[in-house]
């Protein structure tokens, strides 16, 4: 059975997307220990993204991180796609499964977070990354704490983002379980660990991004 057949199988596909979610998850855990050096003050802030973006690894790691993440929409979409073509008859009357069943609002929702997901993302990358250019100090460097005061200046914006943070949360409340499980670790006696670590680790993720611009906001 060749490489291709086999990730475009279901079992294949899932493993994909749980892989490619973990390391996306792993991704936004070093994305916010960064970000929280905005609580260190306008200098630190500063100095830790430009010695981000000024590492020549950045370039390579960016390209890996978008085919990371085009590689988990995709499958994902493929995946809920076929899920959805496979059922003619939708279901009469939805319900729980019961104590034993994992679905939850989290689970039955993670395409449409998913999406709303990649859509902040396009917006954030354009305010953040390719947004509004100041310069501070000498050697001038980028003055990305300006930027990003300003746009959480906007009651609006702040409130977008923690929106969004909030969903960022529950995609992951059910993704870092499921991830797991992709990759074989599903076993009565740590499944539930895992589940409550992921549910924890959601709420610390969605929780730390959502505090960055409620902070901006309320101490400018």
């Amino acid at each position: 059975m060749s490489f291709r057949r086999v990730f475009s199988s279901s079992v294949g596909t899932k493993l994909l997307i749980g892989v490619t979610g973990l390391l996306l998850f792993a991704y936004l855990i070093l994305h916010l220990v960064g970000n929280l050096m905005v609580f260190a003050g306008e200098e630190t802030f500063n100095h830790y993204a430009h010695a981000l973006v000024s590492n020549p690894l950045v370039i390579p790691a960016e390209i890996g991180l978008l085919l990371i993440f085009l590689l988990h929409i995709y499958k994902t979409v493929a995946m809920w796609t076929a899920n959805q073509r496979a059922r003619n008859i939708g279901y009469a009357k939805k319900s729980w499964a019961g104590h034993t069943s994992r679905k939850s609002i989290a689970s039955t929702t993670m395409i449409w977070t998913g999406l709303i997901t990649l859509a902040f993302v396009v917006v954030h990358l354009a305010q953040m990354k390719f947004g509004a250019w100041y310069e501070i100090g000498e050697p001038p460097i980028r003055d990305l704490y300006r930027t990003e005061a300003e746009i959480f200046s906007s009651p609006l914006w702040v409130a977008i983002y923690v929106a969004c943070m909030v969903l960022v949360g529950f995609h992951l409340r059910h993704g870092i379980a499921s991830a797991f499980q992709s990759v074989g670790a599903d076993h009565p006696v740590y499944t539930r660990r895992i589940v409550i670590l992921g549910t924890t680790l959601a709420i610390l993720i969605g929780g730390g991004f959502a505090a960055i611009p409620l902070w901006v906001y309320f101490t400018r």
